[in-house]
């Protein structure tokens, strides 16, 4: 069985969100990117505290395919840095994970194109 996981990503607006998203899902690097509006995030910024209303991206995909989601969301991304972490599913349904890497390229040599 696969490694998966569980990549996400926060956006300061929803149009960026889903433009992340669909190049993801469109180079078969999720199978599912679920995007939640409106999430608040309080957090240090070069010396100050900020708060920003964000879209949370979570996207399922493979853990060899972590590199090529890192740098498309790098490539897309309007903040000079921004979240990206991967936390790993443990377990999950035997179907879903079935339809989950039915979306995804194959092997582990993934780059963006």
């Amino acid at each position: 069985m696969h490694a998966y996981i569980q990549v996400v990503t926060t956006t300061g607006n929803r149009q960026d969100a889903e433009k992340i998203a669909g190049m993801l899902v469109d180079r078969k690097l999720a199978g599912c990117v679920q995007i939640i509006s409106s999430v608040m995030s309080i957090y240090r910024w070069k010396g100050h505290i900020e708060t920003a209303e964000e879209c949370q991206c979570v996207i399922k995909s493979r853990k060899d395919l972590y590199g090529a989601i890192e740098a498309v969301i790098k490539s897309m991304h309007p903040y000079e840095t921004p979240e990206i972490i991967a936390l790993p599913i443990i377990a999950g349904s035997r179907d879903y994970l079935e339809w989950l890497e039915n979306g995804l390229i194959e092997g582990s040599s993934s780059e963006p194109h």
